[in-house]
């Protein structure tokens, strides 16, 4: 597990944004698409901006790009201004040169769910499998929505969401009491079989639970714990996300040591 510390939330965007792209480059050298899992909420907004500036300077295509997002909200329209369908749209995939038809957040409105869980498997494999899946995680550790007591070992399927996570959501919605009480969501187990992963984390509000994930035990009750068990996976972190990690000097240490080997290789 790769830890970085940046000072800013500017940063942790850029860094991210690094990551992103330059995976897109190498896959478009190789004439492979580039499979990205997508996040939504707060924490990659300022990811998705980056990116849009990136690719409106002419620096990066979204042209042979597939996308599968974490989870949505169960009973919530596409059309909704509180789904991540138009959560999407309008941070992301509106202002980029990506194929609509080759994007895809979990079908919840109408449907049958465990049917559309299933199918979201299907493509998801039927793709290849996701090369970069970008997180954040809930002030009580969960990535997408797999809320605390999820199985490590869960695929996609609907979750209750806790009391936590609806209240951290309510400012989206008109009030606590619109905030749906399920969600379907990638389970763990699917996101672990990503290529590589990156967690975005800033602000002290995540510092104990970013104290979890990376240096606790590897527990149903932190759910992103099980990141532990990926062999590729970067946390980047601004200063105050990092702010309660008892190791925080090593991953410093790690990073410049790092800096140098590539320096000199």
């Amino acid at each position: 597990m790769r830890v970085v510390v940046l000072e800013t939330a500017k940063q942790v965007n850029e860094f991210a944004a690094d990551v992103v792209c330059a995976l897109i480059g190498l896959r478009q050298q190789q004439h492979q698409p580039t499979i990205l899992g997508l996040a939504t909420g707060g924490t990659p907004l300022g990811l998705y901006s980056e990116l849009i500036t990136r690719h409106q300077s002419g620096k990066i295509s979204f042209s042979n790009v597939d996308t599968f997002n974490l989870d949505e909200y169960v009973g919530v329209a596409p059309s909704s201004p509180c789904s991540y369908h138009y959560y999407m749209l309008e941070n992301l995939f509106r202002h980029v040169d990506i194929d609509l038809t080759r994007t895809h957040v979990p079908q919840t409105y109408d449907v049958d769910l465990s049917e559309s869980a299933s199918r979201f498997e299907r493509q998801i494999e039927q793709a290849g499998g996701i090369d970069l899946q970008i997180l954040g995680i809930g002030v009580d550790g969960h990535i997408g929505f797999n809320e605390i007591g999820s199985s490590l070992g869960s695929r996609t399927r609907v979750k209750t969401l806790t009391h936590q996570t609806r209240s951290d959501n309510a400012r989206y919605f008109e009030s606590l009491e619109h905030v749906p009480r399920t969600a379907l969501t990638m389970g763990i187990a699917t996101i672990l079989e990503s290529q590589s992963i990156l967690l975005m984390a800033h602000g002290a509000g995540k510092a104990q639970t970013i104290r979890n994930t990376i240096e606790g035990p590897i527990t149903a009750s932190v759910p992103a714990s099980a990141l532990q068990l990926h062999p590729d996976v970067t946390i980047v972190l601004d200063e105050a996300a990092a702010s309660s990690l008892s190791n925080k000097e090593y991953y410093l240490e790690s990073e410049r040591n790092r800096g140098l080997l590539s320096r000199s290789s």
